[in-house]
C-alpha cells in the first residue's frame, strides 16, 4: 500500500505553491527553507517566512542572470563555507548537521547561491553609482578608531512590527524620527507608544559599553550627536528608535572586538516561572539543571563575536552583567529567559584604508539594495497556482 501512495505523495510535495513570473517554488522548497529557518531560530511563523524569502530569492536570481550573473563552483563553495564558520563549522559539517533534520544540501546551496546572486548583481547595478571620497574615508577611520573605547547614554522607543500592521509601524517610526527634537519629546513618545519595558521611564537606559551593543545599533548611535534621534533601526519582530544623551569618551583605550557567551532558555510565558528562575539561578551552569528533561531545543549556549548576535537579543545583552538576566522577549510562544554568561575582549588588527573604502561601499550599497528588491517585487508576477 505504501508503494502505492508513493507517488502521489511525491506529487504533492513537488506541487507549485506560487509562481514568481515565470519561476515555480514547489511545497517543497517552502518546507524545507521554514526547517531551516526554524533551525537558525528566525523569529516569524517559519512557513510565512520561508515563502517571503523564496520569493526575494526568485527576484534576486532572475535579475542576476539578467545581468549574466554566473556563479562558480569555488564561489559557491566558499559562500557555504562562509555561512557554516558563523556556528564554527565547515560547509561538510553543516550540511551533515542539517542531514539529521531531513534538510538536503540542495536546500542549503540554493539559499546561499541566492544571497551571492544577489550580492553580485547590487554590485553590478549600482557600483558606478556609489561614491567613495577621501574624506569618506578619513570619516570612517575616525569612526571607528575607537569605538568601543566609549559608553554612550540611550534612550529607546521600540515599536512592535506585528503582521499585517508592518507598513504602519514602519511609518510612525520615520515619522517619529523625524518630528522629535529633544529629549523631553522622545521620554513622552516613548510612553505612548514603545512596547519596551523602560516605556515608563521615557525609553531611558543606563550607561552601555558600545562594544555591547549590536554593530547596527552601534553604529547607528555612533552617527549621533547628544539629543539627536536616529534613523529607525529595524530589529527581529520590531523597529527601534535612539536618542542619545550622552556618550564618555576614553580617549587612551585601544579599539576592541567582543565575543558574548549567552543562554536562551524557553520557558512558560509565567511571571511566576520567571522569579523561581532568577532565584535558583546565579550562572549559565546552573540552566543546564533546569532544562534536565526538556527538549534539546529548549535551551541553546552561544558564544558568538557581538556583530552576528540578532539586533533584539544584542540589545538585551548590552545592559546585562555575567549572571545577569532578560526576560523582554519572546520566541514561538515562549518566554525567552536570556542571561549573559561572560564577554571577551580582544585587540583589533588595524585596518587599511582600501579595507575601509571596501566596508563604506558595502554600506552604501547594502542602502540601496532593498530599494532595488522592492523595484524588482513591484514589476513581478506573483500568482498562486
Amino acid at each position: 500500500m505504501a508503494l502505492m501512495m508513493a507517488p502521489a505523495v511525491a506529487q504533492d510535495l513537488f506541487a507549485p505553491r506560487l509562481y514568481v513570473n515565470d519561476r515555480v517554488i514547489t511545497e517543497y522548497e517552502v518546507a524545507q527553507r521554514a526547517m531551516f529557518l526554524t533551525v537558525l531560530k528566525a523569529p516569524g511563523n517559519p512557513e510565512d517566512e520561508a515563502l517571503k524569502a523564496l520569493v526575494e530569492d526568485r527576484l534576486r536570481q532572475t535579475e542576476a542572470e539578467r545581468l549574466g550573473i554566473k556563479l562558480t563552483d569555488e564561489e559557491v563553495l566558499q559562500g557555504m563555507n562562509e555561512f557554516a564558520s558563523r556556528a564554527n563549522l565547515t560547509a561538510e559539517a553543516l550540511i551533515a548537521e542539517l542531514a539529521k533534520v531531513d534538510i538536503s544540501a540542495e536546500s542549503f546551496r540554493d539559499f546561499v547561491s541566492a544571497g551571492l546572486a544577489w550580492r553580485q548583481a547590487v554590485r553590478a547595478r549600482f557600483l558606478g553609482q556609489v561614491p567613495v571620497s577621501e574624506a569618506d574615508i578619513d570619516k570612517a577611520l575616525e569612526a571607528s578608531a575607537r569605538p568601543r573605547a566609549l559608553r554612550v547614554l540611550l534612550s529607546e522607543l521600540v515599536i512592535p512590527l506585528q503582521e499585517g500592521n508592518e507598513d504602519a509601524a514602519l511609518d510612525l517610526a520615520e515619522r517619529l524620527s523625524t518630528e522629535i527634537s529633544s529629549e523631553g519629546a522622545f521620554a513622552s513618545a516613548a510612553r505612548q507608544y514603545s512596547a519596551a519595558p523602560t516605556a515608563g521611564a521615557g525609553g531611558r537606559l543606563e550607561w552601555v559599553p558600545l562594544a555591547n551593543l549590536p554593530a547596527a545599533i552601534g553604529a547607528s548611535v555612533l552617527a549621533l550627536g547628544p539629543g539627536e534621534v536616529s534613523d529607525p533601526v529595524q530589529v527581529p519582530g520590531a523597529v527601534v528608535l535612539f536618542l542619545l544623551r550622552d556618550v564618555a569618551k576614553d580617549e587612551s583605550a585601544e579599539p576592541i572586538e567582543v565575543t558574548v557567551e549567552y543562554a536562551e532558555f524557553l520557558i512558560p510565558d509565567d511571571a511566576a516561572e520567571v522569579a523561581r528562575l532568577r532565584a535558583e539561578t546565579d550562572t549559565c551552569e546552573d540552566l543546564y539543571g533546569q532544562a534536565n528533561g526538556l527538549p534539546e531545543d529548549r535551551l541553546t549556549v552561544s558564544k558568538i563575536s557581538m556583530g552576528e548576535i540578532p539586533s533584539d537579543i544584542g540589545l538585551e545583552l548590552a545592559g546585562l552583567d555575567p549572571g545577569e538576566s532578560s526576560v523582554a522577549l519572546t520566541r514561538s510562544g515562549y518566554r525567552m529567559f536570556l542571561m549573559l554568561c561572560g564577554r571577551e575582549q580582544t585587540f583589533e588588527e588595524p585596518v587599511t584604508r582600501d579595507q575601509v573604502r571596501e566596508q563604506v561601499i558595502n554600506q552604501k550599497l547594502e542602502g540601496l539594495a532593498e530599494g532595488y528588491l522592492e523595484e524588482l517585487r513591484s514589476a513581478a508576477i506573483i500568482r498562486e497556482p
